[in-house]
């Protein structure tokens, strides 16, 4: 096999396992997309993908990664989240991994909860407590985050496609 086909089989690995960590915590998703789309520039000498492209790409990778934090923390600040229920929902995050897809979801939300009543919180009278609240909160704040980093990802592939084929 050509190296240059070993080189842009690598890329395209790299890309389809960003796309999965855009979704899977454990995994840097749209830096490791990024870094595809540059393995694939690289094999392609730069002909096709130019210093613009790699540079727009670039920031759309860093936009990721505050988006990432932005708005995991919205999420749980609307609901009134201490900071040791977003240490929680980190820990939860990575704990839920080794429990598999059901642990990927249930983690952060687990986390939160549990950081919320280490910091000292109390069930309200109604039984819903505020630390379940901060729970959901997060947990809706880290799926938006996905989507968002999801459009990042397909519209980081979009914009490499175009200047690929043009």
């Amino acid at each position: 096999m050509e190296t240059q086909s070993i080189w842009y089989a690598v890329a395209l690995i790299l890309v389809l396992v960003g796309i999965l960590g855009t979704v899977l915590p454990a995994l840097p998703g749209l830096p490791l997309v990024f870094v595809g789309m540059l393995v694939a520039a690289w094999a392609g000498g730069f002909e096709q993908i130019g210093v613009m492209t790699l540079v727009m790409l670039g920031v759309l990778t860093l936009l990721s990664l505050l988006v990432d934090f932005w708005a995991t923390a919205m999420g749980a600040k609307r609901v009134g989240a201490s900071r040791k229920a977003l240490v929680g929902a980190v820990v939860g995050t990575f704990a839920g991994l080794f429990f598999g897809i059901v642990g990927v979801f249930v983690g952060p939300f687990v986390g939160a909860v549990a950081g919320e009543l280490l910091h000292g919180r109390r069930l309200d009278p109604g039984g819903v407590g505020h630390a379940t609240r901060v729970g959901a909160g997060t947990w809706m704040g880290i799926v938006a985050a996905v989507a968002l980093k999801l459009m990042l990802a397909f519209a980081m592939i979009g914009i490499f496609a175009l200047a690929w084929l043009n």
